[in-house]
Formats: C-alpha cells, structure tokens, sequence
C-alpha cells in the first residue's frame, strides 16, 4: 500500500477549469491511475435551490473531475452514483443538486443506486452491518472515487470520505443500525465502499444540521489516496483532534490504518494551520441539541439493550457526549432525526424553532422525569418511554426506528406549531413527481430481466 498522503490546495471559488486543474496536479503527484469503469461518488444527501445549498458536493466538482477522467484513455466508463437522504424519493435531490442536468451536458451515466440492481453481500469484518445489498454500479467499478463534501455532522463529529458510505446504501438497508451503533455500521461500511482516491469539496464547508448546512467558505480541495488519512486531516481542518472522531478511531483500531498526522504526509498550497485558524470558533449549532434556542425541551435517552453478537463496539459512543453521559446513548437514531428536523425547519423559516409552541420531546428510553403540565409529550421512536414520572397535558407518540424524516417533518411541525418544509407546494409537486417516477423504474427493473 502506497503511503498516506493528503494534498491541500486553495480552490476560491468553484471554478471548473480551475478545479480541473488541481485535479490534474493532485493526480500526477499521486500517481493516481484511473482506470476501466469508474464509479464517481459524490454526496447528495440533500439539496433545495431555494435554501439548501452547501449540504451536497457542488456539482463543479464533480464535472471537472469527470473532464479529467474524460481525458484518461484508461478509463472506459465514468458513472456518477449516489443513494440521497431516506424518506425522499429518488432522483428528487439530484435534480434540485444540478446532477441530472449535468451528467446530460456531460455524456455521463448518472445512477441512484436505489434504482440500480443489486446483489446481497455479507460483510466478514463487520459488527453492526452484517451485509447489505450492494449495487451493481459498485460491484462492477474498477475505479471508486469518493469526493464528499465536508461538513460538520450532529451526532459523529464530521463527515467526509467514511461518512459519505451511508450512501451506497439503497434505502431498504439505510436504517439499519443506525442508531447507538452508527460509527461501528461506517467503518463496516469500509469493506465495500474503500475508494482509491478522494477529492474532498471544501471550497464552503457546511455547519448547523449537515443535510440543510450554513455554509462557511474555506477555499480548500483536499485531494488524498487513503480515506482514513483524508478524514484524520480533514476532522483536524475541523478543529478536532483526529482520535476524538469516533468513527476514525474505530477504523484505526480494525487495522484501516493510522489516525496520527504524523503518519500521513500532508503537502499543497494552503497549510493545514492555516486552514484551522479560519474554522476556529465555528460554532455547529445542531450537535447538541440541548444548546438549541427552542422552548421545546428535550429528554435523550438510551437504546434498548441490544444481543451481544448486535451490540456495539466498546469505543463506539461519541467521545464528546453532549445529551447524555450514558455509555447506551442513543445519539444515532431518532434524536438525530429530531436534530435533522429542527435544522431543516430552521433553515427554510429562520426563527421558527425559536418561536416553537412549549413541550416536551423524548427520544430513547429517558431514566428520569418528564414533568410539562398544561403542554404536549412528543414520544419519538418505537423504543421511547420514560423509566420516571410523566406528566403532559397529552401524550403523542410516533413509531418508527429510527423515525424517518419525512414523517417526522409532517408530524412535529404540526405538534409544536412550526412551518413544515413539507407543506412547500413546490416541494410537495417534486415529492410526488419522483415518486411516481420512482415507482415506474423499479417495476421496469422487475420486468426486464437483469
């Protein structure tokens, strides 16, 4: 294995000759060669041209990376692939991100891996995920390149090349374990979705909730042969100490490699001090959830206890614990939901959370009480309960586990008296549109034989 190395280069403005070019560059000193059908993984987790516009990697990145690729004669093939955020049809956000438009001017195949075959794989290294359907588009690639968009992230600190595997999941397994075991199912996700090379877009990093960001401009590509070591200096870019990000910790200790910035050769135009003293006192509002400016208060509790062949990994709770000191929390599912909820509402209505009806808002099992009367219990998730006194004038429950985004952003607006984005009629019309799209394709895939 090549050793790790992680270029940074100054990159103002998303220019896609000028990207082209560090592209180039970063390549040529990596001796990184493209070859066969190559996968482009870019994160389009979300996207809204009216008010989100720094949770997904800008689409010039991506189309300076599949010009370069074009001028590669070892490269037969250039695929852009993703699955976007659950609970919202596919196809939606990559249209609203420019992809669908892009991979067209281009010539390029543009694929939601939701609508791609896939095939079951077991995963020998894992300890959440167990396995998962893997689609073809990754199964068949000789090339992976991953190129994230770095963003702070609610409940594992960042995300950025390790993260962005949550989205080779199709929705029927996005889920899965995403709850108190969430950094163990991203390092297991290592075993598939290992890129070769990482093109970091970090020209506007995002803070708040990731998937509906404030962006920040940094002005930096990062450009890496190794994921881990991508991560280790991109969560130092961050302001944090690679060892305090959890999932990286846990990848280091599965033998992925090292976390320490002495063991990864750091080169580029733009010093990695540099670039911590611009994103120092960035402040990520989301990440904990009790710091939010709300009259809705909010009681995290744990995840039920799991098997032992199922449950996590010692190492694998946040080392900041900001809701609970529990070594049970369950900061991966339902809470993470509720954050996503919040920070999406905030972002469409500024203000909105502030201006929130009182009440109370329980997500896992909560040990203590839950004492709001005159106001309204919100029970998330099919674990919730409170071990303690509960008194609300009413109790709502909503099932689900974890809860999904779109139900939740239907439910919990009308609960404490916000403005749902879901209630958007242009949002609504897409919503429908991509469903039904959506539908069509899969029952092609069912007809026509693979």
């Amino acid at each position: 294995m090549s050793e790790p190395k992680v270029i940074l280069r100054r990159c103002e403005t998303a220019d896609p000759a000028r990207i082209r070019a560090i592209i180039a560059e970063c390549f040529e000193e990596l001796q990184f060669q493209p070859r066969g059908r190559t996968l482009i993984k870019p994160n389009v987790v979300t996207a809204n041209r009216q008010y989100i516009h720094h949770s997904h990697t800008h689409p010039a990145v991506t189309e300076a990376l599949a010009h370069h690729l074009k001028t590669r004669p070892e490269v037969s093939q250039i695929t852009i692939g993703e699955s976007s955020g659950f609970g919202i049809p596919p196809g939606l956000f990559m249209h609203e991100a420019g992809y669908d438009a892009l991979a067209r001017r281009l010539k390029v195949r543009l694929v939601d891996f939701n609508e791609d075959r896939a095939t079951w794989v077991d995963l020998k290294k894992a300890v959440a995920q167990k396995g998962f359907h893997v689609p073809r588009s990754i199964l068949e690639a000789d090339t992976k390149i991953w190129v994230p968009k770095l963003k702070y992230h609610i409940c594992c600190e960042l995300t950025n090349a390790l993260k962005l595997n949550i989205g080779i999941l199709q929705h029927r397994d996005r889920m899965a374990v995403h709850d108190n075991r969430l950094n163990d199912k991203i390092v297991d996700m290592l075993e598939i979705g290992y890129p070769d090379c990482v093109v970091t877009d970090a020209i506007h990093i995002g803070h708040g909730f990731e998937s509906a960001p404030q962006g920040f401009h940094l002005g930096l590509l990062l450009v890496s042969n190794n994921p881990l070591a991508a991560d280790a200096v991109a969560g130092s870019a961050l302001g944090y100490k690679p060892e305090e990000i959890v999932h990286l910790r846990i990848a280091r200790d599965r033998g992925y490699g090292s976390i320490d910035l002495n063991d990864i050769r750091i080169t580029g135009d733009y010093p990695l001090d540099e670039i911590i003293s611009k994103t120092k006192g960035l402040t990520s509002e989301y990440q904990d959830i009790l710091a939010v400016d709300t009259p809705i208060k909010f009681y995290c509790g744990d995840a039920p206890e799991h098997e032992p062949e199922n449950a996590p990994s010692p190492n694998c709770s946040p080392s900041v614990r900001r809701e609970s000191d529990s070594e049970n929390f369950c900061y991966g599912g339902c809470l993470a939901a509720v954050k996503g909820c919040l920070g999406t509402i905030d972002k469409r209505r500024p203000g909105s959370v502030a201006r929130a009806r009182p009440g109370a808002v329980v997500t896992g099992i909560y040990k203590g009480d839950v004492i709001h009367p005159g106001q309204t219990a919100f029970l998330i998730g099919d674990c919730s309960r409170v071990d303690g006194r509960l008194e609300a004038k009413r109790v709502i429950r909503l099932t689900g586990c974890p809860i999904g985004a779109s139900k939740l952003l239907i439910k919990m607006p009308s609960v404490f008296k916000m403005p749902s984005p879901m209630s958007d009629a242009r949002s609504a019309v897409q919503f429908i549109y991509f469903t039904l799209r959506h539908a069509l394709r899969k029952l092609v895939l069912k007809i026509i034989p693979g």
